[in-house]
């Protein structure tokens, strides 16, 4: 893998996609299919974009790696809750590719309340010749009928079509933070601040509820569930994490409520960082299997731990994202920004993992190598086909010209939401209303 440690720049290249500057066109969550032919967007606005990667050509086989919007499609409105009085966001919280079995495509979305299916297809024929209809549509009088037509199929321009199949709803009293489809493909998971539901992918009408860690007296209430997800390849287990920075395996096989949990991964606090801010900064924000399903991956605020499933009592591996951070959590905890929940993925072969950070860079460390570096997407340096140069923060004393200071970063421009490819080298970032796709560097 010839990304990390690369030298004095590294093998990457960049695409833009640019979108106008609302808030509504913030992106709030960025997701491949299984393929990674297809990649998906949701934003603030409850829209979904679909890029779609380019063909390969003989003439211009750099153009591989591009993606160019497939197709665009309201998936939630801006609801109201009357009886609460509370108003439901339309933004998209997460969205969850199900596996392709024949020639559409199916993905799941959600906002704080409800999980949408949706069917992608293409249409490049149209029905002609009906009996009973005119050209226009409009339905023909039967006594004028006089001759028997065979309906035929003509071509047309390729149109793409977007359109939910089920709407999975009324299920959650607390913001969906996350949803996660099962390895067996017919059942899907949803969760909230305190309850897990299981729901199948036919039925929408009722779901399980398969963890609820909802006190008697809320005024008793410790941690809220902060992600979960199911097995990649056991359909029977799953995880969760808390805000408490504790992560709970269970086995769906013990009992129907999975309250009691088969295994419990907690890294106990070293006294000496014990602060004010210690319960904030342990709080997990993101938790992902590996792809092999042997390791779990956690995020919190300032670092990276991989857990391997067999070992509950520390991780395997820590890293620091922006461990420069430390001194500044009291301004950071003023503007809001410490509550920030930043997301963290795998590449294709569980080597080398990827998460963001401020300024808008982002952060790739090498689990074989132990090396790490600090790469930007910003529209600077983000001309197509242009190499990323490492970034490097400055703490204290002289700064190099090449680096950057640690009051220097922008702390409005974040980087949470991050996909790898399933099985090469091509990246994708969300900055706030921007869209960065990296890959390797092509000769």
């Amino acid at each position: 893998y010839q990304v990390i440690g690369g030298g004095g720049s590294m093998p990457f290249m960049t695409k833009q996609q640019k979108v106008s500057e609302t808030i509504t066109d913030i992106i709030s969550t960025v997701e491949f299919n299984s393929t990674g032919e297809l990649l998906a967007t949701g934003d603030k606005g409850g829209r979904v974009v679909v890029f779609q990667r380019e063909q390969e050509s003989k003439n211009q086989p750099h153009r591989r790696g591009e993606y160019n919007v497939y197709s665009t499609f309201q998936s939630h409105e801006p609801e109201f809750d009357y009886l609460k009085s509370l108003e439901i966001e339309e933004k998209i919280n997460k969205i969850r590719w199900l596996p392709q079995h024949n020639a559409a495509y199916f993905l799941l979305s959600t906002n704080d309340k409800t999980v949408k299916l949706w069917k992608i297809s293409e249409r490049d024929r149209r029905p002609e010749g009906y009996n009973l209809k005119d050209e226009e549509g409009r339905i023909r009088d039967p006594a004028t009928i006089t001759t028997l037509r065979v309906p035929v199929l003509r071509p047309m321009d390729l149109m793409v079509e977007a359109t939910a199949r089920r709407i999975f709803s009324n299920a959650h009293t607390y913001h969906i933070n996350s949803i996660s489809v099962n390895s067996d493909y017919e059942t899907f998971m949803s969760t909230d601040d305190l309850r897990i539901n299981l729901w199948n992918l036919e039925i929408t009408n009722k779901s399980f509820n398969i963890v609820d860690i909802k006190p008697a007296n809320m005024e008793e209430l410790t941690e809220v569930i902060t992600a979960a997800e199911f097995h990649p390849n056991q359909c029977n287990t799953f995880v969760y994490s808390s805000s408490k920075g504790s992560i709970r395996l269970c086995d769906m096989r013990a009992a129907a409520l999975c309250d009691n949990h088969s295994k419990f991964f907690e890294e106990p606090e070293d006294p000496s960082n014990r602060s004010f801010f210690s319960e904030i900064i342990s709080s997990i924000s993101d938790v992902k299997f590996s792809h092999s399903g042997r390791y779990l991956m956690t995020r919190d605020y300032l670092t990276v731990k991989v857990w391997d499933l067999n070992m509950e009592s520390k991780p395997l591996e820590t890293y620091q994202v922006h461990d420069y951070l430390r001194s500044k959590l009291c301004s950071l905890y003023e503007n809001d920004c410490i509550f920030d929940k930043f997301e963290c993925v795998w590449n294709g072969s569980d080597s080398v993992i990827m998460t963001g950070s401020y300024n808008n860079f982002f952060r790739m460390f090498d689990r074989n190598t132990k090396r790490d570096v600090t790469l930007e997407a910003s529209r600077e340096n983000s001309k197509p086909r242009a190499i990323l140069k490492p970034r490097k923060v400055c703490v204290g004393g002289k700064r190099r010209k090449d680096e950057i200071s640690v009051d220097s970063l922008d702390f409005s421009k974040k980087i949470l939401h991050t996909a790898w490819h399933p099985s090469e080298n091509i990246i994708a970032v969300a900055a706030t209303n921007n869209l960065y796709i990296f890959q390797d560097k092509v000769n």
